[in-house]
């Protein structure tokens, strides 16, 4: 992908203490972008941005041009941290400030947090169910509606992500609730259409699949299983997922909007199950 299409753009990432949110907030600072990382747990989250900005200075080094506008010659920090709990209104509002007091404007959001939370659905508890829902949808909607607002009033466009699932795609047993999350997410990208390509902010979501990330390789079967069921033979890498996602908020993808993008070997053509 083009450095041009990305540099000095400024990006929000939820859920990027590890794994997929991780990587995706990597990548965006190594294409020039300058990143708000949040996570709910605040020493992942620092040190994440920590890492992503430490890479980047040893890469480029100190600038020296401080009169050039949105790029690394700002002598900003690549990323910076913002731990907080999604599925509080009040913190997405915050987020969405903070990203613009601190790099100036706010170009791409990235919804990537969420919760899994598994349960056999004759006997799923109800404070699961709308926890689910609550960090799920309501912090990928309201986080969408406060960014869509401030891009709104910026009049440059945007770009808007939301990270689904295939669960949202093809049944899972014991992910019910997860499941219709993520579906709902796509359909929320679908309707964003008719609400904000009149602002020229496109609105898409990844569906990643099977992905190798701190989490799941914590399952000594996971990548074993999954490497038998996807037919390319393995699960994803989180760099898998995350040039999927920079190509979907970067210029490239400047007529793509309401899409869902599958990441996952090819299993959802064939799913079978675990």
């Amino acid at each position: 992908m083009n450095v041009e299409t990305i540099e000095g753009k400024v990006a929000i990432v939820t859920g990027a203490g590890q794994g997929i949110g991780f990587e995706i907030a990597r990548q965006l600072a190594l294409k020039g972008a300058f990143v708000l990382l949040n996570d709910f747990d605040e020493t992942l989250a620092f040190r994440a941005a920590a890492k992503i900005s430490g890479e980047i200075a040893g890469l480029h080094g100190p600038a020296t041009d401080p009169s050039k506008a949105g790029g690394r010659a700002e002598q900003q920090e690549a990323c910076r941290a913002l731990a907080g709990d999604v599925s509080e209104l009040s913190f997405l509002q915050r987020m969405v400030d903070t990203a613009v007091h601190q790099f100036g404007q706010l170009d791409i959001v990235i919804a990537n947090a969420g919760i899994t939370l598994f349960g056999d659905f004759l006997s799923y508890p109800p404070e699961s169910f709308y926890k689910v829902l609550q960090v799920n949808l309501g912090g990928s909607f309201f986080l969408a509606q406060a960014a869509a607002r401030q891009m709104k009033q910026q009049g440059k466009g945007g770009s808007i992500l939301f990270t689904s699932s295939v669960t949202g795609h093809q049944a899972h047993k014991d992910l019910a609730a997860y499941g219709m999350s993520k579906a709902a997410l796509e359909m929320l990208a679908r309707n964003l259409v008719i609400e904000l390509s009149p602002f020229q902010i496109r609105v898409n979501t990844i569906a990643p699949g099977a992905t190798m990330t701190e989490r799941t390789a914590g399952d000594v079967n996971y990548e074993r299983t999954w490497s038998s069921l996807t037919p390319l033979g393995r699960p994803a890498e989180p760099l898998d997922i995350a040039q999927a996602a920079l190509f979907l908020v970067s210029p490239q993808a400047r007529h793509i909007t309401g899409q869902t993008l599958i990441i996952d070997g090819g299993w959802t053509a064939i799913s079978p199950g675990p």
